[in-house]
């Protein structure tokens, strides 16, 4: 019975060495006027540990770091040939960020370009090496000095560190996948690593080919000897996985703005009507030319819907109430900038009462101007004079910007 119940304890033991630490880390783009060449995620994920404590070490290398109560504690005593340290995710690793409402997918890229701790020695780091001072025990103690300055390759020198008589903070960088090796010169009875500091960098997608929302993907790391995070084969820690849980949020903007009155087009030949009558001629064409503003961060379609209808084609038309009716032909142009599918810009492109093709933005658009042009052709002007009866031709088109692009 006894032992019954001491197996149940083990392997309570054991699910509860098995959790994971989630950590959320959430970027942001929106477009921003000022620089419309940026378009880049932020982070928003406030620092903790090592930027935190030192920012200056870190904003001039774009670092972020994340500090967790994860514990790495020694198993027994260190001494020769013990050897602890750090190893560390360095390489870039791939993971699948997915919107749920659109099921789109990216790929984001991760590595862990540093990590730190504070160590802890059971015993005054004096009396272990008979040193005078803290910071001449922290030399002696280690057979390559301290854990500022003697850092092994390939780990980095990060900038700064802290000590006392029984602890000592420090921060390495980790530009390889490596593991980077302390030995103790001296007999250590035990110590362990109070909570674990890491800062990490980011590859994240192009925002432009991004539908706005959110977009959600994890990367798990493990840790003990030899795991993703590794600090010597003494040294337990005590929870066994990080999963770093991304959050990309894209807000995108389409606005289009249309000068006072534009929303009213009067239709005439070139020249105007006058010019026309006088010559006894019927005109080629009727058409009007609308300017408009764009802003725009990501695909979008443009499409029609129309008051009136003919018989045959996609477009809109305008008719004079009595039945008779003319074909308007709509096109678009939209500045420099936005492409279609294979990368031509858009000029005159035919717009109907179904979607275009997505354009796409190569960089963001702010408050550029794009024409709508409105023209009845030849044939359809000569058909609606002849049939005028002293009653004008009108009709509504409503012309659709439509970011919501799968």
């Amino acid at each position: 019975m006894k032992s019954y119940l001491w197996l149940g304890l083990l392997a309570a033991l054991n699910i509860s060495q098995a959790q994971a630490i989630n950590q959320e880390i959430r970027a942001l783009f929106q477009p921003d006027s000022s620089r419309p060449d940026k378009n880049t995620f932020v982070n928003k994920t406030p620092n903790s540990g090592y930027c935190a404590a030192y920012p200056a070490e870190c904003n001039g290398y774009q670092m972020f770091s994340i500090e967790l109560p994860i514990r790495f504690t020694s198993s027994r005593f260190l001494g020769a040939p013990d050897r602890i340290g750090v190893k560390a995710p360095g390489n870039w690793r791939r993971l699948t960020v997915t919107n749920h409402e659109t099921q789109q997918s990216e790929t984001l890229e991760v590595r862990i370009s540093g990590i730190g701790s504070t160590f802890v020695l059971s015993d005054p780091v004096t009396q272990l090496t008979g040193s005078s001072t803290a910071a001449d025990g922290h030399r002696r103690l280690w057979t390559t000095d301290s854990w500022v300055h003697g850092i092994p390759a390939p780990c980095r020198y990060s900038g700064v560190g802290a000590y006392g008589d029984t602890f000592f903070r420090f921060f390495w960088k980790t530009p390889e996948e490596a593991f980077c090796v302390k030995a103790p010169a001296y007999r250590i009875p035990s110590i362990y690593f109070d909570k674990l500091d890491f800062a990490y960098e980011l590859r994240t997608p192009n925002p432009l080919n991004m539908s706005s929302g959110r977009y959600t993907g994890s990367m798990v790391y493990t840790l003990g000897s030899g795991n993703d995070i590794d600090m010597g084969p003494v040294m337990e820690p005590d929870d066994s996985e990080i999963s770093l849980d991304f959050v990309l949020d894209v807000q995108h903007t389409l606005k289009v703005d249309i000068p006072p009155g534009g929303n009213h087009i009067a239709l005439e030949p070139q020249g105007g009507w006058q010019r026309w009558l006088d010559s006894g001629r019927k005109p080629v064409r009727l058409y009007r030319d609308q300017i408009f503003h764009i802003s725009a961060s990501s695909k979008f379609t443009m499409k029609l819907e129309c008051e009136h209808r003919l018989g045959w084609g996609s477009g809109c038309a305008i008719a004079d109430g009595q039945g008779f009716a003319g074909a308007v032909d709509v096109s678009v142009t939209l500045p420099n900038g936005l492409t279609d599918s294979a990368g031509q810009s858009i000029k005159r492109k035919l717009l109907s009462i179904e979607p275009t093709a997505p354009f796409q933005p190569g960089f963001y658009i702010d408050r550029k101007p794009g024409t709508l042009h409105f023209e009845v052709d030849e044939q359809q002007t000569h058909w609606l004079i002849d049939k005028a009866q002293g009653r004008p031709y009108r009709g509504n088109i409503t012309v659709i910007w439509d970011s919501e692009v799968g």
